[in-house]
């Protein structure tokens, strides 16, 4: 036993992603324990059949007693991605809260499954040095208090070079990555880490992007795709209804032989310090992109404003794992307030390294509604109302240059 914690031969339920960091933790853990070890995986994308197979034998080759798949896609998109889509959030103005935004769907899944297990004790994979730690936790103590929450990566300040050399000792399965990236995957995109992202002078090599490795070294002829939308929601992919989570994989599948949705993010962690990642989002950076574009459309100018001025708290709080904030209900309620014409078609054009929305039709369009069309006719008014309007919008700047002179 190497910390304090009850005698007794319940299980350690552990949240298992198949990386360095949890694959090492199922043989620690059982033998600084004594307990038997339970992961538990919570498929909120990325996950196919073959993946879901690794990942079983993977665990129970590392000694897991049992291992526990939970399918959750569906759910992540009704509590999470929707309102990432209908208030456009990227943090720094590019980085689409790729995987960070589930932490707290996934620590909600691993509190109900320790419940029906008859389990106190849990235990994850994270750092001292990043922010899943603060997500993982602020969530589980908020949702089940009683947990006994294990984090020897952190509290034992494990390195992933021992890690895996604990593995290798052990003649015990290595992830494919090994020590050189830290790569997590999930329906709202990939992110990598390794050293190339710990300053912030370079990028990562092209060998180390999941998705979109051969984007640019084969370079794919330009498509054109039509993304429909109702209320807000993504709901159709070229004249196809579809559930929205299909729309997200199928677009996933398109943006990422094009380099689409690819960056290097750097900005501010929960806990302080200047972090960098490098993503992949191929289906998150373009319905954000169409998604507003059609918002643009469809709700007036003050609409738009004052949505935005709740989104960037509202991505904050998803970040940081505040999700479970009651605040977050009210900033949602207004996003689905919003939504209610926010119903049309977006045709994007797809090109290496880039995604251009090419034109947007609604039945709600407010640009449609006037007679009058932009720059070359007046509609509802005629030349006289135009010059007088001028002549009023410049009243205040007119008495501020008056007032100066005197």
């Amino acid at each position: 036993m190497t910390d304090t914690l009850p005698a007794g031969s319940e299980p350690i339920l552990l949240a298992f992603s198949g990386g360095l960091d949890t694959s090492f933790l199922v043989p620690w853990l059982a033998e600084n324990y004594g307990r038997p070890i339970i992961t538990v995986t919570v498929d909120t994308g990325g996950i196919d059949a073959d993946a879901a197979k690794v990942l079983d034998q993977r665990a129970r080759a590392l000694g897991a007693k049992d291992h526990i798949l939970v399918e959750a896609k569906k759910g992540y998109f009704e509590q999470v991605l929707k309102y990432l889509i209908i208030g456009n959030v990227k943090r720094g103005q590019m980085y689409p809260l790729c995987v960070g935004a589930e932490r707290v769907m996934q620590a909600q899944t691993i509190a109900e499954w320790a419940r029906k297990l008859g389990t106190k004790i849990v235990a994850h994979g994270c750092t001292a040095a990043g922010n899943d730690q603060v997500r993982f936790e602020v969530a589980l103590r908020t949702l089940a208090p009683e947990l006994t929450i294990l984090a020897p990566v952190r509290d034992k300040a494990f390195k992933r070079p021992e890690q895996l050399k604990y593995l290798e000792d052990r003649k015990l399965t290595v992830p494919p990555y090994g020590a050189a990236y830290s790569v997590n995957r999930g329906l709202w995109g990939v992110t990598i880490g390794g050293k190339e992202t710990l300053t912030s002078e370079g990028g990562i090599p092209d060998h180390a992007w999941v998705l979109s490795k051969d984007a640019f070294s084969n370079p794919q002829a330009p498509e054109s795709h039509t993304i429909g939308f109702e209320n807000g929601v993504p709901s159709s992919l070229d004249g196809v209804t579809l559930e929205p989570v299909s729309v997200i994989e199928k677009l996933e599948a398109i943006g990422a032989k094009f380099g689409i949705g690819r960056g290097i993010h750097l900005g501010d962690t929960i806990i302080g310090t200047k972090g960098r990642v490098a993503f992949e989002a191929p289906a998150a950076d373009v319905l954000i992109s169409a998604h507003r574009e059609l918002e643009k459309l469809v709700m007036t100018g003050r609409q738009q404003r004052i949505k935005e001025m709740v989104a960037g708290p509202y991505g904050d709080l998803v970040h940081e794992g505040q999700h479970l904030d009651p605040v977050c209900r009210d900033i949602e309620a207004l996003f689905v307030n919003s939504q209610a014409r926010v119903t049309g078609d977006v045709k994007v054009l797809y090109r290496p390294g880039s995604a251009f929305v090419e034109g947007v039709t609604s039945p709600y369009s407010i640009m449609a509604a006037s007679k009058g069309v932009y720059g070359e006719a007046a509609g509802e008014w005629t030349a006289a109302d135009a010059l007088g309007f001028s002549k009023m919008v410049g009243l205040p700047g007119m008495f501020w240059t008056r007032a100066g002179k005197r």
